[in-house]
């Protein structure tokens, strides 16, 4: 199964996604903002993520930056959420087969089949 950073400064939402996403057997790092994710995936101690599952609207660093940089790393996925239609616009910005955006609110099943997509 794959190994997923997820990045959302709200702890219900994290809570639930991250039981969603280990309910199919993933490998789930959570963090609480963008810039904690960033630091995962390129800070000192980076590691091996397969998907990143980001909020777009958080503090210090957005999903959608946030995206971007960890799209440059070999075969990430990225699976962006939001309740505002205007951030998800953004998000819609990156286009590329390698990004998922999914609108808020969301069922767990949502996220979990966005994954899977995500995953081929």
């Amino acid at each position: 199964m794959a190994r997923i950073l997820l990045a959302d400064d709200d702890a219900s939402t994290r809570d639930l996604v991250k039981r969603a996403l280990e309910a199919d057997g993933h490998s789930v790092h959570v963090t609480q903002d963008g810039s904690e994710a960033l630091d995962c995936v390129e800070g000192a101690g980076a590691q091996k993520f397969d998907v990143l599952v980001s909020d777009v609207e958080m503090p210090l660093l957005d999903g959608v930056a946030l995206a971007q940089r960890a799209l440059k790393q070999p075969h990430m996925r990225v699976l962006l959420m939001s309740g505002f239609a205007e951030q998800l616009e953004r998000a819609k910005s990156l286009k590329s087969s390698q990004v998922a955006v999914l609108s808020k609110p969301f069922t767990l099943e949502d996220v979990r089949v966005s994954v899977r997509k995500l995953l081929g």
